[in-house]
């Protein structure tokens, strides 16, 4: 029995189902929702969005051709005079426009949509890491639920025992009715806490299925994961700072801001553009003008002044928002490394816990059959023992979260660190395939 009793807790806690060749792991779980999930899909979708911001800064160095079509009739009569004057006219026409220089202004547009773009990208990928966090969360949560039901149905069968014997011993005159009163007692109790369990086995459920996709079907009880994680917490905030996308991202947000300064700065610069138009008219009259325009700006009521002034600002907060973003990183390893280590010890002492609290209770039973401990003993050790197998449940769900919510906060939660068997996204097909795109109406995927 006891020997029993440390694998099982060395292990963690199993699934209602018992684990087979084709249960689900917590990789593979991480895997669907990294395939499924709807909040990431629409993730990627945002940024292919942003991709043709790109295009669309792009179009400041192409021209702007427009075709015209004009007819008009004129009828004119003298009044009291039988004179009348007939006109119609018909012309059609193209003109085109051609930026020749506009202050470097489209040059920094499109730098700056580029940053937006791998900024973006940066963004998705810490989207990627939340969803998989969640679905470990989730594992983890229904695992260590299901363990919570089955602890607490073994719970209720070794009350209804005692409530039996407690019977048993009355009818032979060896017990009270007091005895058999806390037992009862302690069954309905336990009763309800059974029930409590299942409602929240089944809420867990629910959101293991709003991530995963699908219901959960003979889990395999999870581990810590080692993978990607540092020998300490100082190499572990060296690799955050490093490698973090939430970290990138703002980086290139200052890029962003930067080029959108420069634009801006651009509106106080002349600027020099082409124009042409050919039109035919009724009457086989063609006519073609060519024209070169020279714009010096002035004075343009204060608003380029204060655009410029405003990308300032905004450069000046993303620059600060950096700052703001390592000290999150920091902090967030720091503490999920500290929670790892706290599992950890929690598991090892929850483990010794469950041991010791076995035993007291065979031996309290066995007291009991001599006249040495009362059912209310026995009923406050089984207590212990199902407190300790909970708290045993919590440590090793607490022990796996935070070991993924530790590789999250490093910034290495991520399909290729984990080995996931899915086809990884990759961003930057939609980018090369859009960023260069002179028309068209569908998208890549041919919507």
């Amino acid at each position: 029995m006891r020997r029993k009793l440390l694998i099982t807790a060395v292990l963690g806690a199993t699934a209602l189902a018992p684990a087979t060749v084709s249960a689900e792991t917590i990789l593979g779980a991480m895997a669907r929702a990294y395939e499924n999930n709807p909040d990431l899909n629409a993730a990627r979708a945002g940024l292919r969005a942003t991709d043709e911001g790109v295009a669309i800064a792009k179009s400041g160095y192409r021209p702007q051709i427009s075709a015209s079509a004009s007819a008009s009739a004129t009828n004119v009569d003298v009044g009291g005079l039988p004179v009348s004057v007939q006109s119609e006219d018909a012309s059609v026409g193209v003109s085109f426009t051609q930026s020749l220089f506009d202050g470097f202004r489209t040059k920094n547009n499109v730098r700056a949509a580029e940053a937006n773009v791998f900024g973006g990208q940066q963004n998705l990928l810490n989207t990627e890491m939340t969803i998989l966090l969640s679905a470990a969360q989730i594992y983890a949560n229904v695992v260590r639920d299901a363990q919570i039901v089955r602890v607490r149905r073994q719970n209720l069968e070794f009350l209804r025992e005692q409530r039996n014997a407690a019977q048993a011993r009355f009818d032979v005159g060896e017990g009270t009715r007091t005895d058999i009163a806390l037992a009862q007692a302690q069954l309905e109790s336990a009763r309800a806490s059974l029930l409590s369990a299942q409602a929240q086995y089944k809420s867990s459920v629910a959101v293991y299925v709003q991530i995963i996709g699908i219901a959960p079907k003979n889990l395999k009880a999870p581990s810590p994961t080692r993978k990607a994680i540092p020998r300490s917490s100082t190499a572990a905030v060296q690799a955050g700072l490093r490698e973090h996308p939430n970290i990138l991202s703002a980086q290139y947000s200052v890029d962003a801001a930067a080029f959108t300064v420069k634009a801006a700065e651009g509106a106080l610069l002349p600027s020099v553009s082409l124009s042409g138009s050919v039109s035919h008219a009724d009457g086989g009259t063609t006519t073609s003008t060519v024209s070169t325009t020279l714009s010096v700006p002035i004075y343009q009521g204060g608003s380029a002044s204060a655009t410029v002034r405003q990308a300032k600002e905004t450069l000046g907060q993303a620059r600060i928002l950096v700052d703001s973003a390592r000290r999150e990183v920091q902090q967030n390893i720091v503490t999920d490394w500290a929670q790892l280590e706290a599992s950890k010890a929690s598991i090892a002492a929850n483990v010794a816990q469950v041991q010791a609290a076995q035993l007291a209770l065979q031996g309290v039973v066995e007291e009991r059959k001599v006249g040495q401990s009362t059912t209310l003993d026995v009923l406050e050790t089984q207590s212990n023992v199902l407190s300790a197998q909970e708290s045993l449940a919590q440590s090793q769900r607490d022990a796996v979260v935070a070991s993924y919510s530790l590789l999250s906060s490093m910034g290495r939660l991520t399909v290729s660190r984990l080995g996931l068997r899915v086809a990884k996204y990759r961003p930057e097909k939609h980018y090369e395939a859009v960023k260069d795109k002179w028309f068209g109406l569908r998208t890549v995927d041919g919507r």
